[in-house]
């Protein structure tokens, strides 16, 4: 989507694709990323997601990019942390101890901007973008991360057709052919969650599952 959209839908409060939890796949294949001691994890499109919080509060150290400055605004202030905030080339960076949001767009971001970071959890970015802008995201992250990096990526499936998004239906065969040329896939687990997600049933879907993947840069694909 273009970035007045999310903008927008931040600004009207329209955000139900946030959630009330930490993401219980988040806490079952973390071990999937294996991060190191205080290791970084970057977050992309992270909004105010708590798996944020999670994260550092089990010691790891969490790099964001977000569009939107009333969505990193709420995260701080909602989970009362103190923060900085200043430039950081086209973006401007909030911190708060070892925790770092970057305001600014995604494809703006360099290797640099990721200061080493080889592990990526990406819950809500890929199905957040239309058809058109996924392959650009993809090869945008594959130049971002080095060899042996390990994406887990949460995407969601359901009948095209049924529902407009976002969120979006991304498959196993889309996963494939946006990252083969780039990444090892391996499919973690799939949920049917239509029954716990009345919101969708009502929006017309007739089956939702959510699936789980881990990503591992090849070292063929370059450093």
């Amino acid at each position: 989507m273009e970035t007045g959209f999310w903008l927008e839908r931040w600004e009207r409060n329209q955000i139900g694709f946030h959630q009330d939890a930490v993401n219980s796949y988040l806490i079952k294949h973390l071990s999937e990323l294996r991060l190191r001691a205080g290791g970084p994890v970057f977050v992309p499109l992270c909004g105010k997601t708590l798996d944020m919080l999670w994260l550092d509060e089990h010691g790891y150290a969490v790099l964001g990019v977000e569009l939107s400055p009333l969505a990193i605004e709420s995260f701080f202030k909602e989970n009362a942390r103190r923060v900085r905030c200043g430039p950081a080339g086209v973006f401007t960076r909030w911190t708060s101890g070892s925790l770092e949001i970057l305001c600014g767009d995604f494809f703006d971001l360099s290797r640099e901007d990721l200061g080493g970071a080889k592990a990526v959890y990406d819950r809500a970015s890929l199905i957040a973008l239309p058809t058109h802008m996924r392959p650009a995201y993809a090869a945008h992250m594959a130049g971002l991360l080095p060899s042996a990096s390990r994406i887990l990526l949460v995407t969601l499936e359901y009948p095209e057709g049924e529902m407009a998004g976002p969120p979006f239906s991304v498959g196993e065969r889309e996963v494939g052919r946006l990252y083969h040329d780039w990444f090892d896939i391996k499919v973690l687990g799939s949920t049917d969650i239509l029954a716990q997600n009345p919101r969708f049933r009502d929006r017309g879907l007739t089956r939702l599952c959510e699936i789980v993947y881990l990503l591992v840069k090849n070292s063929d694909a370059g450093p």
